[in-house]
């Protein structure tokens, strides 16, 4: 038989667990053996020069402890290959996620468990595989180390701005570039919903993973991600927004540790203003991204929640203020926007109907491909990102992609006057001076609660 890319694989040394596969209908190539090998070579070599399957269901009741460690050897040799373990007792379990394995089906439960097993494994393999020609292309960003990812935080001070749709983009975007290496976690614990924006229904959610064995292994926690079409995995939100009150700042803080142990990108989206949850994941920041709108509220809000930040020494060096449903017919204009917040604007997001489709679709732009502007900016963002450069937060020149020079300023003219008075956004802005640039943050969410709160 033919090996293609979508060939299912039986890895066996026990007839039991060929009949059983047999059982469900699928077509599958054996590799039998007399005894299990303890290294993937022998497996690997049966294949020749032919491509290597998507799924491996492999034999966990001959000898559980070797099948344990060809999982962890086979995956380490290609990760984008899902190993279906078929045991014959419960308590093997958490030992064959933790290797690696994809799925795990206990003999007694019948083909249909195993049909379904391996169904879930065969489309998550279909989604990765496209993507593995470009991820071998592209270097690794500076700065990622092999226990120390890059935490992307969203922040805005108001809501409605379209801070989950920036994240799952960025997020998005990040996993088409570096697939199953990219989490995007949804910090909105009362109000989230990155599960609609992603078209997800997830098993799993927030409170699953600060607590019992995901707080304490990252294999387990692996497993209760969510697995997004492009290869993201996903935490989302609970459903209830009581649950919020079961997850502490120090959770937050605990959790995205250890995502960024394992993953080279995690994306924050985060709730409006300065939670006990945002100022914990603050804290573990490496890339913050600021968003607002032009309205007057919004830059206001963005002003104070620099200044607040900067106090706190939250303000990570690599940060963009990015401004989104940016227009240039509007009242007000980019340049008002930085003399309030006396910082530049680095990325304006043009206003577009094709964003709005893409929620109620659960979509998003980045995912679709569909030619707008605003799809063009939103790349421009994950690139800034994925240069992961460190850049002067002074005041100065906007580095915006979008002529801000066609913006006009905020000013209205009275009826029958010739003067055209500029209207001041906060009579605090005349005497407020650039600061030094701020210092990384050494400080833990406890304490930057506090100051907050006064």
């Amino acid at each position: 038989m033919t090996i293609t890319s979508g060939t299912i694989l039986l890895v066996s040394a026990a007839p039991d667990v060929e009949e059983l596969l047999t059982e469900t209908g699928v077509t599958f190539v054996p590799v039998l053996f007399g005894g299990l090998p303890d290294h993937p070579d022998p497996v690997l070599l049966q294949l020749a020069d032919r491509p290597r399957p998507a799924v491996v269901v492999l034999d966990g009741l001959s000898n559980p402890m070797i099948s344990l460690r060809l999982i962890a050897r086979l995956t380490a040799e290609d990760p984008l290959i899902s190993v279906i373990l078929v045991v014959d007792r419960d308590d093997l379990v958490l030992d064959a996620v933790r290797s690696g394995a994809r799925d795990v089906v206990v003999r007694g439960s019948g083909p249909e468990e195993l049909r379904a097993a391996i169904d879930r494994a065969f489309r998550s393999a279909q989604h990765l595989r496209p993507s593995i020609a470009e991820q071998q292309d592209i270097d690794e960003p500076t700065g990622f180390g092999s226990t120390n990812g890059r935490i992307v935080t969203v922040v805005s001070p108001k809501g409605g701005v379209g801070k989950t749709t920036v994240a799952t983009n960025i997020a998005v975007g990040l996993a088409q570039r570096f697939p199953v290496r990219t989490v995007l976690v949804d910090l909105d614990i009362q109000f989230g919903d990155v599960a609609s924006a992603l078209d997800l229904d997830p098993e799993y959610f927030l409170p699953d993973t600060v607590q019992g064995q995901a707080r304490r292994d990252p294999m387990a926690l692996k497993t209760i991600l969510t697995q997004h079409s492009t290869g993201l995995y996903v935490i989302c939100a609970p459903d209830s927004p009581i649950e919020a009150d079961t997850i502490s700042g120090e959770d937050v803080a605990h959790l995205l540790q250890m995502l960024a142990s394992e993953f080279m990108y995690v994306v924050v989206d985060t709730a409006p203003g300065l939670s006990e949850h945002t100022l914990a994941a603050l804290d573990q920041t490496t890339d913050l991204i600021l968003l607002s709108s032009m309205e007057v509220p919004g830059v206001r809000g963005l002003r104070k929640e620099l200044d607040t930040l900067d106090q706190l020494d939250l303000l990570s060096t690599s940060r963009h203020v990015v401004i989104n449903f940016a227009e240039t017919h509007g009242l007000l204009g980019i340049a008002d926007i930085e003399a309030t917040i006396k910082a530049p604007v680095d990325l304006q997001l043009p206003r577009s109907k094709a964003a709005s489709d893409s929620v109620n679709q659960g979509v998003p732009l980045l995912q679709s491909g569909v030619r707008d502007p605003l799809t063009k900016q939103l790349r421009v963002l994950v690139d800034r990102l994925l240069t992961n450069s460190d850049r002067d937060p002074l005041p100065g020149p906007s580095n915006s992609t979008v002529d801000s020079s066609s913006l006009r300023s905020f000013r209205r003219r009275p009826p029958g006057s010739d003067a055209s008075p500029t209207i001041v956004l906060d009579s605090t802005d005349a005497g407020r001076t650039a600061k030094s640039r701020p210092r990384r943050a050494a400080s833990r969410w406890s304490r930057t609660r506090k100051l907050v709160a006064k």
